[in-house]
């Protein structure tokens, strides 16, 4: 059985991940303590495939994605390239993710020019988008 398959077909049976399916994946995801990319990608397509998620949802996902990205520290470029995917994979961002890419640079010790890139690209996009 294709386990990721059946519970994102469970999950979004209704189209929208709610509070409490949010709190379901946070304990089954962080059950044994560590988060992969695997799980990550799990995560942002069941964000893309919902028609809505709680607010939690987010959260959580942006706490998981700053613990890998930020695990030494830096930000290497490939790293942000891989953030890229994931931000971007809809062509738009969120006030919620520009707002996550902001708080990534504040807490780096550095980044690379990807992540300089990929910084000035969403903060130019909520521009066009949202104004200042």
């Amino acid at each position: 059985m294709n386990w990721p398959a059946f519970a994102k077909k469970l999950l979004l049976d209704d189209g929208r991940i709610s509070e409490r399916e949010t709190e379901l994946l946070r304990r089954a995801i962080l059950a044994d303590g560590v988060v992969d990319k695997e799980e990550v990608a799990f995560l942002v397509d069941l964000k893309r495939s919902a028609a809505s998620v709680h607010p939690d949802f987010d959260t959580f996902l942006f706490s998981v994605l700053e613990k890998i990205i930020l695990a030494d520290g830096v930000i290497s470029d490939e790293e942000a390239r891989w953030l890229r995917k994931i931000l971007f994979a809809d062509k738009q961002t969120t006030p919620g993710e520009v707002e996550f890419v902001q708080e990534l640079r504040r807490k780096a010790k550095s980044v690379g020019p990807e992540f300089e890139e990929l910084y000035r690209d969403c903060t130019q996009l909520r521009e066009s988008m949202f104004g200042r």
